[in-house]
């Protein structure tokens, strides 16, 4: 969101239940203002040295697959978030690699009923996500991730070439189709 905005919660009574309205306003001019909100993200992608990347399935929805990668900590820096989260979900810790590349933001933008889920679990409309990838070379290709099951449930390495873009829902594609394009050249 632009520094010169502030956004406030709006309470209104619709059809007899309450709506939770999010009005940005403009913090000089104190004037409504219409804008898209994009939650901060931070992905992470793990390469062993023979090239194959890490790619983990999610539990909902199940045969979807992705990099780890979660929300930014208000305060918290993109490869921080990326480092945090990745340690979160695969357990790899930041002396077992070596950040060698980053790109972004990207951004792609939620569909109407991905939006609604994320309203609800989230108490925020955002429009989509923008993200921040980085690319970290593992320092040994023994190395495997530990999955709690709350957010992967499966994994495998994969050549970047052969990464399969239709395991990811459609919204999330061309965001993946440019990251492998940037890091990978496919």
């Amino acid at each position: 969101m632009p520094e010169n905005f502030a956004v406030r919660k709006e309470w209104s009574m619709l059809a007899k239940r309450g709506t939770i309205w999010y009005i940005a306003y403009d913090i000089k001019t104190f004037m409504p203002q219409s804008i898209e909100l994009y939650r901060p993200n931070a992905a992470i992608i793990y390469q062993r040295n023979d090239g194959t990347v890490l790619v983990c399935e999610r539990v909902k929805p199940a045969g979807a697959w992705q990099f780890p990668q979660g929300g930014i900590k208000k305060g918290e820096s993109p490869l921080s978030a990326a480092c945090r989260e990745g340690m979160e979900e695969t357990g790899f810790r930041p002396n077992e690699y070596d950040v060698v590349a980053e790109h972004g933001p990207y951004r792609y933008d939620y569909p109407p009923r991905e939006r609604e889920r994320v309203l609800l679990k989230r108490g925020i409309p955002y429009a989509g996500q923008e993200q921040y990838y980085f690319l970290c070379r593992m320092h040994s290709d023994a190395a495997e991730p530990w999955l709690d099951n709350k957010e992967f449930c499966d994994y495998k390495w994969v050549l970047p070439a052969e990464f399969d873009f239709t395991a990811l829902p459609d919204f999330k594609r061309g965001v993946y189709e440019q990251v492998m394009k940037d890091f990978f050249g496919v």
